[in-house]
């Protein structure tokens, strides 16, 4: 079976690649719409609509995930600018938050899905902190505006989960079900 991503993130490049799997990446302009105020029905709405709008052949399992931040019911996306992000730092500092990610596996007969969800700690940061954060790359194509594996990590006071649900593919549980789909 030929493996589809169905993503340009280099986050679930590199953890697909970690994972072991030779892949193709295919990706749709495709707008998402969201039709629900609930995180955990919009996330999984993005997975799935991310899957039905890339085609794929016999022998072929596309795989599409989406991620958000989640604190006290409210959405974080990816910022759209630095005041953005600085606004998403600034709620999630010195706070816990939930991070899910939707994963939607397709072939040409079946259709997987899964949720997956993280909770994380982020330690207080002063205003300098938050600015010089800002003013790097990184924050600007990542739901919630930061990174685990990358120069916001030592921001991370703890997380509960799989630490790859983080980053934005759940590893363990899509290597079950890999393994099971691929023999």
């Amino acid at each position: 079976m030929k493996i589809v991503l169905g993503s340009k993130s280099p986050r679930r490049k590199e953890i697909l690649t970690l994972m072991g799997y030779d892949f193709e990446v295919r990706v749709s302009s495709s707008d998402e719409i969201i039709t629900s105020s609930d995180p955990q029905e919009v996330v999984k709405s993005i997975a799935s609509q991310k899957a039905s709008a890339i085609n794929i052949n016999d022998g072929e399992l596309l795989i599409c995930a989406d991620t958000i931040v989640v604190l006290n019911n409210m959405i974080l996306g990816k910022p759209k600018d630095k005041d953005d992000a600085r606004k998403m730092i600034s709620l999630i500092q010195g706070a816990k938050h939930i991070v899910y990610t939707a994963v939607c596996i397709k072939t040409t007969t079946k259709i997987v899905e899964f949720l997956d969800e993280a909770i994380v700690e982020i330690y207080p940061m002063s205003d300098k902190e938050i600015e010089d954060y800002i003013n790097t790359p990184e924050p600007y194509d990542k739901a919630g505006g930061y990174a685990i594996q990358g120069i916001f990590s030592k921001y991370i006071k703890e997380y509960q989960g799989d630490y790859y649900t983080i980053m934005g593919l759940p590893k363990n549980k899509l290597e079950t079900i890999l393994k099971g789909a691929i023999k």
